[in-house]
């Protein structure tokens, strides 16, 4: 059976920042120029993906702490 990882902190940010803004991921990578694979690492904790990291927190105004 596949496990899942859990949805990190930041990656609940994430969520609650999509939903804020009416937008789903796939919308949101496309329109960002973002792949799905790093936005799904940087929900799940996979994979540091620091640039991208940087890049998704200040598109939806998230704090990095």
């Amino acid at each position: 059976m596949n496990q899942r990882n859990p949805v990190t902190p930041f990656g609940w940010e994430i969520k609650q920042k999509l939903i804020e803004k009416r937008m789903d991921q796939k919308t949101f990578c496309t329109t960002y120029q973002i792949p799905a694979s790093r936005l799904s690492n940087l929900i799940h904790g996979t994979r540091k993906a620091k640039r991208y990291r940087k890049q998704v927190s200040e598109l939806l105004g998230i704090e990095e702490s």
